[in-house]
């Protein structure tokens, strides 16, 4: 009979394939089905490994949350490299709502993570970073006169509450996956339409 025992170390990137095996069981079970030595047997390597990279399960959750962030901004600082305001708006709108839809449970756990007491600075820097970007396009729109006058952060939490419960209708099934891109160009179409000035 012949067995593997797990690996005592690691030749690759054992942080960078934690994560993503992390990503994968969160994706699969939640945040409850996440455990450091389930991850080292799932990826054959000793239990202790995975410490050498994360502390415990909350520095795992940190850097995952952390993660989602940083692929958030490259998402919206892609979406922004060419266009009109109607057109970067438009692919911001569409790369969340695609990323918040294939991500439901990492985006839960990311503002979950944001806003713990534990996270540390570095997260909420990483939360503010990302939505640097949106924020940049409103004030740009709002200095062409194609955004309403008002206060910046108001006006993009407004415009980003929608495409989040749009999210998260397609995500809890409340709402049919297939119509989610059709249903996305009604919800820019209306965000377009809200933050237009006023006569």
């Amino acid at each position: 009979m012949t067995f593997t025992r797990p690996r005592s170390y690691h030749h690759g990137d054992l942080r960078g394939e934690l994560l993503v095996r992390a990503e994968e069981t969160l994706r699969e079970s939640g945040v409850d089905g996440l455990s450091l030595r389930q991850l080292a047997r799932d990826i054959g390597v000793s239990h202790g490994a995975p410490s050498r990279h994360f502390r415990d399960k909350q520095a795992l959750l940190d850097a995952l949350a952390l993660s989602g962030f940083q692929r958030l901004d490259t998402l919206f600082s892609t979406a922004v490299l060419g266009g009109t305001f109607a057109e970067q708006l438009e692919g911001i709108a569409r790369g969340y709502l695609r990323f918040a839809i294939e991500n439901s449970a990492l985006l839960e756990l990311m503002f979950a993570r944001k806003h713990s007491p534990n996270a540390g600075t570095e997260l909420p820097a990483a939360a503010e970073a990302a939505f640097l970007t949106p924020v940049a396009l409103i004030a740009r729109g709002q200095a062409d006169g194609d955004v309403v006058a008002g206060d910046i952060q108001r006006i993009g939490l407004a415009a980003f509450a929608s495409m989040q419960g749009l999210a998260t209708f397609v995500s809890s099934g409340f709402a049919p996956a297939e119509l989610a891109e059709e249903m996305l160009s009604d919800v820019v179409t209306q965000m377009l339409d809200g933050l237009r000035p006023r006569s």
